[in-house]
């Protein structure tokens, strides 16, 4: 069972008190991320209220509006009436209206002047997710119009410690403050007033004047409250944590994970993470999570015996998931969130950090599970390779060759999806990989300098089918010719059935020993026979090798091995290689 209760985000409080008297006033009520969301309010608003107006903000955001007053002091007077009765929340403010746009409520109608006579039956408060805050007290008179430095000290007295440290939150979330919140107006605060009323063209004194401060905070309030900040009690996973309900909403529970979903095409989406386990357990999660699609390659990651940290991005998205063990349970988040609103992501990722757990978890058969498909985890997207071959280890160090193909401009090269290397040499096709730590393969290739009968069996040894099989395959063939199809030297013409999984992968004759590297047919514009296929032969291979200081290893034996042998032999020597971008 999961509970939901506003959160109480980075010092929210009362709206600041405004007397600015402007040609029009208006008290801000909320605002939506959608036209859907927002006209929806509006109605339930509407329903209570009857000077409720709607009007796109810039960006994507919608603004549900009170008003329009004559004044701001009418402004005030009728907010202060509407929260004393639970009509409006709490943190409603007064705005001169500077950022509406196209005005879409009431639905084709204009907002007209309001009376400043509120009304004063206890009317039920609509159903709307309000921010708690202690009232305000407000000032005996009303502020003038246009307020000096000297009166704008005065009214800044005024403000509680949470409000002080609230627009100094407000600045530095406008990029204009970078020390400590502590409420206190020293040089560092002044200086970041004075630098905001620059950028925005009024005079910089240093002292914000009532409805600046008005501007600097509901600027930064209408940002909060975009995201919907919300405390998720989730019973079933055992997990306290602030979400961004704005933006995702539940979808389902498939363990190891309870899935948010995005809302309203925000892109944002939450994985709560929830199981038993021990530090293997935590180790084998880490392990997991990388190859989700939801966790890109580029990224710093961290793991200690008790909890790790992985961030992955690419163009389009940025990726947090943070998990920790503690008594015999492993908990934590995935936050996937879209580029290009780093602010509000860092804002909702600093809320989440907050999380704590109870000892309930998620049980592994909870709910009706996920979609059964090799290419998913828990539901979630697999993520596979661009493009898969096949190579084979040529020496005890584990340097693998392979069709260059492959290995074409790719930004990372793993080997058994495991084992990141490196391109140390091309030539003619063919590519020479070394793996970036130590690696001690199980088989090296044993070369057969003697080529094979024409009509003879020959064996290619190879991932077909992007590793999924979890092995090399062989696939049985004739040794068809002894040159290319135009009289080419240092190639053989096989006729074998192979996949482009195969390229690069070794071929066998019947003793074991490595004949040649199945490479891709040449161009043309013919349509050869399915099992036409071609090697570079092992004259065109030992003398790449030995130019790039690998000694080649010659076969021992004149004697055929068994199919089980073969088969051994060859999955132990050819490894798969994938190429990611």
């Amino acid at each position: 069972m999961t509970r939901y209760f506003v959160a109480l985000q980075l010092g929210l409080a009362a709206s600041l008190y405004s007397g600015t008297a402007l040609a029009d006033a208006w008290v801000q009520i909320e605002a939506q991320p959608t036209l859907t969301a927002a006209t929806q309010s509006a109605r339930v608003y509407a329903n209570t209220l009857t000077n409720v107006a709607g009007f796109k903000l810039a960006g994507r955001w919608h603004a549900i509006v009170l008003g329009p007053y004559a004044t701001d002091q009418d402004a005030d007077l009728a907010r202060r009436n509407l929260r004393a009765q639970g009509l409006i929340p709490r943190d409603s403010y007064i705005s001169d209206g500077a950022n509406f746009r196209q005005q879409f409520w009431p639905v084709g109608g204009l907002a007209t002047l309001a009376p400043v006579e509120t009304p004063q039956a206890n009317v039920e408060a609509p159903s709307q997710q309000a921010v708690e805050a202690t009232p305000i007290e407000q000032p005996a008179e009303p502020l003038p119009a246009e307020e000096t430095p000297a009166e704008a000290r005065r009214s800044e007295a005024t403000l509680t410690r949470a409000e002080r440290e609230e627009l100094q939150i407000a600045l530095r979330f406008a990029g204009f403050y970078k020390s400590t919140i502590d409420g206190s107006f020293g040089r560092g605060t002044r200086g970041s007033m004075a630098a905001w009323q620059a950028d925005k063209g009024y005079e910089a004194t240093g002292i914000l004047t009532t409805k600046q401060r008005n501007e600097v905070v509901g600027t930064y309030r209408d940002f909060v409250a975009s995201l919907g900040l919300t405390s998720v009690d989730d019973d079933v996973a055992g997990l306290t944590i602030d979400l961004p309900l704005g933006l995702v909403e539940f979808d389902s529970y498939v363990p190891p994970f309870a899935k948010y979903k995005a809302k309203d095409d925000s892109g944002v989406e939450v994985l709560l993470i929830s199981q038993s386990g021990d530090e293997a357990t935590l180790g084998g999660l880490y392990e997991i999570m990388q190859t989700l699609e939801i966790v890109p390659l580029e990224g710093p990651r961290s793991r200690d015996s008790n909890s790790f940290t992985l961030t992955g991005r690419d163009a389009d998205m940025t990726s947090t998931t943070e998990a920790r063990l503690q008594n015999g349970a492993i908990k934590g988040f995935t936050l996937i969130w879209p580029n290009g609103d780093f602010q509000r992501r860092d804002m909702a990722l600093a809320a989440m950090r907050k999380w704590s757990a109870t000892e309930a978890v998620l049980p592994d058969a909870y709910g009706d599970g996920a979609a059964q498909d090799i290419d998913l985890l828990a539901g979630l997207d697999i993520r596979r390779a661009d493009i898969t071959g096949s190579g084979f280890y040529v020496d005890a160090a584990g340097s693998v060759l392979t069709a260059s193909s492959v290995v074409d401009q790719c930004t990372q090269i793993l080997l058994d999806d495991t084992y990141p290397a490196t391109v140390t040499a091309t030539q003619e096709g063919m590519a020479l990989l070394t793996p970036n730590g130590n690696l001690s393969p199980l088989a090296q290739a044993n070369f057969d300098l003697r080529l094979p009968r024409l009509q003879s069996e020959i064996m290619v040894s190879g991932y077909p089918y992007e590793g999924r099989l979890g092995a090399a395959s062989l696939s049985y063939g004739m040794m068809a010719e002894h040159k290319g199809l135009n009289g080419e030297e240092g190639i053989l013409r096989l006729s074998v059935a192979t996949q482009a999984g195969d390229f690069g992968g070794p071929v066998l004759a019947s003793s074991g020993g490595v004949i040649g590297m199945l490479t891709p047919a040449p161009n043309t514009d013919r349509a050869l026979p399915e099992d036409t296929g071609f090697a570079y032969d092992i004259e065109m291979i030992s003398g790449f090798l030995s130019s790039n200081g690998i000694t080649v290893s010659a076969a021992d034996s004149d004697r055929d091995l068994s199919d089980l042998e073969l088969v051994t032999y060859g999955r132990d020597v050819t490894t798969l290689v994938s190429c990611w971008n």
